[in-house]
C-alpha cells in the first residue's frame, strides 16, 4: 500500500450530506469539529457509522474527519457511512467488492414524499363527512 495522503468522498442519505476526509492515523473519527461519541448520542448511529471500517478491518488504520449538513441524526449517520465506504474504496480498491457485497456502497434512495394538493399530507386525505 502506498503512502496515504488525504482522500475525500461525499455520502448522502435523505436530506443529509456528509463530506468525508480520510488520512492515515490511529482510528479517530471527528464530526463537525467534535468527537464521534459527543455528536452521535445514540449507540445505533455509532454502530452504523463504524460498519464499513469493521467489515474491512481498518478501524485503527485511518483518521476520519467529516463535515455533515442537513437532515436529522439518522440520515446523517447513513450519509457518513456511505461517505466512509466510498473513501475506503478509493484508498484500497481491493476492498470495493466486500463493501459492495455488504451494501455499504449503495445509496439509500428513500426520501420524504412530497405533500399533494387537496390532501393533508403525502397520502393522508382530509376526513370525509357525509352530512
Amino acid at each position: 500500500m502506498e503512502e496515504i495522503k488525504k482522500y475525500a468522498a461525499i455520502g448522502r442519505r435523505k436530506e443529509a450530506t456528509a463530506r468525508v476526509y480520510l488520512m492515515a492515523g490511529k482510528g479517530d473519527i471527528e464530526v463537525n469539529g467534535s468527537v464521534l461519541d459527543k455528536y452521535f448520542i445514540r449507540e445505533t448511529d455509532r454502530l452504523i457509522i463504524k460498519q464499513p471500517l469493521e467489515a474491512t478491518n481498518t478501524v485503527a488504520q485511518f483518521d476520519i474527519k467529516a463535515k455533515i449538513q442537513g437532515g436529522g441524526l439518522a440520515g446523517q449517520a447513513g450519509a457518513l457511512r456511505l461517505g466512509i465506504s466510498r473513501v475506503l474504496s478509493q484508498v484500497q480498491p481491493e476492498l470495493r467488492e466486500m463493501l459492495r457485497k455488504n451494501g455499504y456502497l449503495t445509496r439509500d434512495p428513500r426520501a420524504k414524499e412530497r405533500k399533494k394538493y387537496g390532501q393533508k399530507g403525502a397520502r393522508k386525505r382530509f376526513q370525509w363527512t357525509k352530512r
